[in-house]
């Protein structure tokens, strides 16, 4: 009787015995005979069946750092030094050169002083990996000069992009594009020009409230005043919500959600309107006029976009088509 031999599953593919062998090994002498392309291809599909052993792994790092994916050569090291391989500094080595390429001096730099520290290099090593902790300490210092004088200079042009009396002068849609610009950095070192600019009567008040948005997003303490529609509030940004998180503008959503639930075309149109009405008034909202008729009346104004003509608030109306005109950012 034939003996039953045991077989291997992986999903739907039946492995049979030494498969796995044969294939690391034959990936092994791809790389040995600099056929790294093909050796990293083979190496994946059988690492994919089995963890591996060190010496695959190893020539698979060396193989993948020969065709430059330090990346993955870096994993694959880390992965190897976490099981304590025999070959520990030639794999160190690897790793090392590995987070050099990636320009990772500083790591490199720890790393050969924590062995230092743990005495764990072998003497007749020990001068080698001085020179590789001092070469990457000068590197990394170097990197930290370089990136600390571009960012002075950053903020150097920065500084003029929003000098008050500069800003104020462009033309709106300048000014738009300056505020885009700074979105994302760390407003406060510049506080004291937005706060001239917030509070200048020549200013716009859509920018304005761009700028208070932006002051209120990183929760700045600043007493500010600001002045709009006839209106004068005094306000800390830092205290303020958000100008789709004040009353006035949840009560008109939510009628207006109500009365046109069943004309969607109408509700996204009118919803866009009000997001952008709401950020022109913010720190304020409709001002003295009721929630109930501010949502009725932009049903109206739509609809008189639209051309149906009707019996509304012509007050109210006109009131929000100034605030139409005002957010185009027309000069």
């Amino acid at each position: 009787m034939m003996k039953k031999r045991n077989l291997k599953r992986h999903g739907n593919v039946v492995l049979f015995p030494g498969t796995i062998e044969r294939m690391l090994e034959e990936a092994r002498l791809l790389a040995e005979n600099y056929q790294y392309q093909e050796a990293n291809a083979l190496f994946e599909k059988a690492f994919e069946l089995t963890e591996g052993d060190e010496i695959s792994l190893s020539v698979y790092a060396y193989s993948l750092y020969e065709l430059k994916n330090y990346e993955r050569a870096k994993e694959v090291c880390e992965k190897l030094l976490m099981n304590g391989p025999s070959a520990y500094f030639e794999v160190m080595e690897l790793y090392l050169t590995v987070c050099m390429q990636l320009r990772q001096f500083k790591q490199v730099e720890k790393i050969i002083e924590s062995l230092l520290d743990e005495e764990v290099i072998p003497s007749d090593q020990l001068e080698k990996f001085h020179r590789l902790k001092k070469l990457n300490a000068e590197i990394a210092q170097n990197q930290n000069t370089q990136l600390n004088n571009e960012i002075i200079e950053e903020d150097e042009a920065l500084q003029v992009e929003l000098d008050a009396s500069h800003f104020l002068q462009l033309p709106l849609q300048q000014q738009l594009m300056r505020i885009h610009e700074i979105t994302e950095i760390n407003i406060r070192p510049y506080i004291n020009e937005v706060k001239e600019i917030i509070e200048h009567d020549s200013v716009h008040p859509f920018i304005q409230s761009l700028l208070l948005i932006l002051l209120v997003e990183q929760e700045v303490h600043l007493p500010i005043t600001v002045s709009k529609f006839d209106q004068v509030k005094e306000i800390n940004p830092a205290e303020l919500d958000l100008p789709t998180k004040l009353v006035q503008f949840s009560v008109i959503s939510n009628i207006l959600l109500e009365q046109l639930e069943h004309e969607p075309s109408t509700l996204e149109f009118v919803q866009h309107l009000i997001a952008k009405h709401a950020i022109v008034l913010y720190p304020f909202e409709w001002l003295h006029f009721d929630s109930e008729d501010v949502a009725i009346s932009y049903i109206d104004f739509v609809k008189m976009m639209f051309g149906e003509v009707k019996e509304m608030d012509y007050e109210i109306v006109e009131f929000l088509q100034n605030l139409e005109k005002i957010t185009d950012l027309q000069e």
